[in-house]
């Protein structure tokens, strides 16, 4: 199978970031890694290969070395993309001819592009067994829902410009009269259970449309939520490709970057320092050795980017401006949206060069303000050299976005180099790999 074709088939296993961190989970499994618990005391053995969850949303990955280690090379990706979640009392009644269903936003998605498509549902829900409150994943495999749009006979001014209401234009509709009620049983018996049984829900529309290659050599992969499931592939990728080095490689993943990183599982909370330190106590570091492996650790933030647009080019900087299947792209911002600076693009360059990766620069144009990143919001709780990449993408926050194929292939090659390397400071302002 060609890397496109894996991507999809990861995507299509990962409709929520519940599922997508499931989808990593078992691939690391496969690859031996063991399952921690953030409330069970860690013993972890020299060449062992650990995972742990928080939510069930949020994953780190890492492996210890055999003997003594330089610090860690953590690279990140987040799980969420922009939908909307489905309200606790979902069933709305109208007219006394349909249901739909109540769902709110999540995140910063453009609403048209759900308009007019296959729809399901989602998502994580408790469900009350022998053993107490227990989760399970649900993926509704059905075209469940349509959010109808106005006929233009309706509005005649349609085409020069809406302006979505996200509680009229984007309700789904679910089912005529007769379906009154049979929301929430549908998703009892996906989960096995009884309605009155399940004590709490996380569920989120998702589009149903399959992801696709196209174009005269199939260089374009459009599909759902490429922003950012294309860059947690391509960094899982390479984090299993990689070879042991002085340093712990680490695979974070997190949830909520999308409506801004500030939950317990999201970037802007402790979760990756909470697991730099255990690690560190469990291998018996002292408070000083442990700021010493992190003044010799790097993050790589890895979340996509706007490629130039064939169609709209004016809204790219005049030079720093990216495009498909041209190479990882390092992002920078002069208001430190984004972490890449001179020493962490000196450094990510030497990888790229090493490993033969071309590698673009991305700004955002002067006037147009780019948002925070897992890198910036991360450091707040853990300050380590740190860059922001990703691939060029169109489309960003569509339900159906667009990226380049060959790009696949160089941001695994350069990942992998980077989690089978080590840091070293060896002077003032003064690194090698």
């Amino acid at each position: 199978m060609n890397l496109g074709r894996e991507l999809i088939s990861f995507i299509q296993k990962s409709p929520t970031g519940f599922h997508a961190v499931d989808t990593v989970r078992k691939e690391l499994e496969e690859a031996g890694y063991l399952p921690l618990m953030e409330s069970e005391c860690w013993n972890l053995e020299e060449g062992g290969c650990y995972y742990v969850m928080r939510n069930h949303s949020s994953l780190l990955a890492f492996q210890i070395p055999h003997g003594e280690f330089t610090g860690f090379q953590i690279g990140a990706a987040h799980s969420d993309s922009p939908s909307f979640r489905i309200k606790p009392e979902m069933e709305l009644e109208t007219l006394g001819e349909y249901i739909r269903i109540n769902a709110e936003p999540y995140g910063g998605g453009i609403y048209s592009s759900w308009l007019d498509r296959p729809l399901s549902v989602a998502g994580r829900v408790m469900v009350e067994t022998e053993k107490g409150a227990e989760t399970r994943l649900v993926q509704v495999d059905q075209d469940w829902f349509v959010i109808p749009q106005l006929a233009i006979h309706m509005n005649r001014k349609i085409n020069e410009g809406h302006s979505y209401a996200a509680n009229r234009d984007m309700v789904p509709l679910f089912s005529g009269i007769k379906g009154k009620g049979s929301f929430r049983k549908q998703i009892a018996r996906e989960c096995g259970t009884k309605p009155e049984h399940i004590l709490g829900m996380d569920l989120f529309l998702y589009n149903r449309t399959p992801g696709m290659l196209w174009g005269d050599k199939e260089e374009f992969v459009s599909a759902p939520r490429l922003d950012d499931l294309q860059c947690a592939f391509c960094l899982l990728k390479g984090f299993l490709g990689g070879t042991p080095s002085e340093a712990i490689p680490v695979y974070a993943l997190f949830d909520n970057e999308e409506v801004g990183s500030l939950s317990k599982q999201g970037a802007d909370s402790d979760f990756l320092s909470r697991i730099l330190h255990r690690i560190c106590y469990a291998l018996g570091k002292t408070e000083e050795e442990i700021l010493r492996l992190f003044a010799g650790s790097f993050l790589v933030s890895a979340d996509n980017a706007h490629a130039v647009h064939p169609n709209f080019p004016e809204y790219s900087d005049p030079v720093n401006r990216v495009y498909m299947n041209q190479g990882v792209v390092l992002k920078f911002n002069g208001n430190q949206k984004y972490t890449s600076d001179g020493v962490s693009e000196a450094l990510f360059r030497q990888l790229c060069r090493r490993t033969g990766t071309a590698c673009q620069s991305y700004t955002n144009r002067s006037d147009m303000p780019g948002g925070s990143t897992l890198g910036n919001l991360s450091n707040r709780h853990i300050s380590l050299l740190s860059a922001d990449i990703g691939l060029a993408q169109l489309a960003m926050h569509s339900c159906y976005e667009t990226a380049g194929t060959k790009d696949l292939e160089d941001m695994i090659r350069v990942m992998k180099e980077f989690f089978s390397t080590a840091l070293k400071e060896v002077g003032s302002g003064c690194y090698s790999w």
